[in-house]
Order: structure tokens, then C-alpha cells, then sequence
């Protein structure tokens, strides 16, 4: 599966070349298909990891085929396959596709059995990994700096939903969060949770600066993502204080800069959110190259 340039079309997700690996082989690409009355359809009984591959490698790899199974057993199923077979399967795509640098999409869902209500115990779990080329997740936005919107939806509270699992469910709010930024031309969102704090992107955690220390907020009712992890030890490697704490909206005014974190995101700095501005300053840039530096060490 060769690169496109940012000018070439994107074909449709159904229509590529290349291998799929589904339910135990690799299938050609538009064969990888299941039926309409398939479950994770109907009822979002359907989890995923996002992962980047550099130079043939994938990154914390196996914290992400972990935390597929942790995510299916938080929406009550059991993925079938070993993390050891997960991990081989996303080694057979990588070279089944002839890719070194890529995305990586590993989902897990109730596929279509005997039971099509809210129940569904007895229908197949099926388990898909496909890789592509994705380049910049907000294109020129790593150098300019992206430009979000604030989105009206909230992340639920933790007693109305498994926010610790990566649950396809818990990104229909994103979705449309996303949708209604773009329509102002941003790149992306701003969520708060139930309470007014300050959340994460649609897709992607997010952090502040403030006199050279660092604020992130508390994801005590969102997915604490395993770049964001990654992040925090990096910047407290350097020193630099790291606050996990409730970030309130009137304190976006008072920060000097802001980036975002995610495996698509990757470390990317965002130059305004609403009405306010943020430097695409020295350590928001140091971040960010380090963290280049370390997915492809």
C-alpha cells in the first residue's frame, strides 16, 4: 500500500488494496466485512486501541493490546485472542501491507448471533487489525498551532459510563463535537465533564503551561491516554512540574501555552481555544520533538 501525497484523494476505508487481519487470518482488504444486524452496530458493544508504527515499530504496542482486553471487560466481554496473538497479528499487517510508518487499528465488538436485543451473551466476539498511512492528525497544526472550538457536550459522569475503557460508545459526543468545529473551521473541540471542568479534545488529552510548570486535568471521568502518560514522565524527566488536577474554564485565560496528546494527536500544540490565545512556545516544541525523538528511538 503505497503513501498519498497531501493532494491525492483518500479512498474510502472499504475500497483500499492490501490485508486486513480478521478473526484469526489476513483476508483481502474489501472482504473484510460483517453483516448489518452485527451488534457492535446497533448497541456500540465495540472497543478499539489507535497505534502508530515508526520505522516498522509500533509504540508501547503491548500496553495497547492490554488495554483492549481491560476495555472489552469493562463493557462485560471477553476478547477471545491471547495479548501475545494481538500483538502478532498486528506484526503480520504491518508486513502484509508493506508498512513501516503507519496507523494502527485494532477493534473488538459483539458481532451478529442468535440475540439482536440489548442482550447479546451469545453472539460471536470478533476481532479485526488493520493498519494505512495517516499523516499529521491536524495537518500543519504541529507548527502553527491548532485552533479548537468549545464543545457543548460533556463527558459523562463515572457512574453513567466506563470511561477507563476505550469504548466506541463514549466517542458519539466526540463525533458530533468534532463535526459542529469543523463547521467554524476549527480543527477541533474542547470538552469539559459533568462538572464545568475542563476534560480533553474530542480525541486527545490536553495540557497547559503556566510559569514554566505544567496543569493537566484530572481524568477521573475520561481515558487517561497512554500518550498523556507517556508525556508527564517525559516533562518530569526534565523537572518540570507536572499538576494532574480540576482545571477550571476561566483559567484557559491565564495560561501561556497548551498542547494536545494522543497516538493520533502525538504531541501537537494548539494556538487557541474560543476566545483564547496560546504561544506555540519553547516547551510545548521541546515536548513535542522529544516525544518524535522517543517513538522512534
Amino acid at each position: 500500500m503505497g503513501e498519498t501525497s497531501e493532494l491525492d484523494p483518500v479512498p474510502a476505508y472499504d475500497d483500499r488494496d492490501g490485508k486486513i487481519w480478521l478473526d484469526g487470518a489476513l483476508v483481502a482488504w474489501r472482504d473484510a466485512q460483517v453483516h448489518v444486524l452485527t451488534h457492535g452496530l446497533h448497541y456500540a458493544s465495540s472497543v478499539f486501541e489507535g497505534e502508530r508504527a515508526y520505522g516498522g515499530r509500533i509504540f508501547e504496542s503491548r500496553r495497547h493490546s492490554e488495554r483492549l482486553h481491560f476495555s472489552a471487560r469493562e463493557i462485560d466481554f471477553e476478547i477471545p485472542w491471547s495479548v501475545d496473538r494481538i500483538e502478532a497479528a498486528k506484526a503480520e499487517v504491518l508486513k502484509a501491507n508493506d508498512l513501516s510508518d503507519a496507523y494502527v487499528r485494532a477493534v473488538a465488538w459483539r458481532g451478529a448471533g442468535p440475540e439482536m436485543g440489548v442482550a447479546s451473551r451469545a453472539n460471536p466476539v470478533r476481532l479485526a487489525v488493520a493498519a494505512w498511512h495517516w499523516g499529521n492528525y491536524y495537518g500543519d497544526a504541529k507548527t502553527k498551532g491548532a485552533r479548537l472550538d468549545v464543545a457543548k457536550w460533556r463527558r459523562p459522569a463515572p457512574d453513567t459510563a466506563p470511561f477507563r475503557a476505550k469504548a466506541a460508545g463514549l466517542y458519539m459526543i466526540a463525533t458530533m463535537s468534532k463535526h459542529a468545529a469543523e463547521a467554524k473551521g476549527c480543527s477541533d473541540a474542547l470538552m469539559m465533564d459533568y462538572r464545568g471542568y475542563v476534560a480533553e479534545a474530542t480525541g486527545a488529552n490536553v495540557f497547559f503551561v503556566k510559569d514554566g510548570e505544567v496543569h493537566t486535568p484530572l481524568p477521573d471521568c475520561f481515558l487517561d491516554g497512554i500518550t498523556r502518560r507517556t508525556v508527564i514522565g517525559m516533562l518530569r524527566d526534565r523537572q518540570i512540574a507536572v499538576h494532574e488536577r480540576h482545571v477550571m474554564p476561566d483559567e484557559l485565560e491565564g495560561f501561556e501555552q497548551c498542547w494536545l496528546t494522543g497516538t493520533a494527536a502525538e504531541v501537537t500544540p494548539v494556538g487557541e481555544i474560543g476566545p483564547y490565545r496560546f504561544e506555540v512556545g519553547a516547551m510545548a516544541r521541546d515536548i513535542a520533538d522529544a516525544y518524535e525523538a522517543l517513538v522512534r528511538a
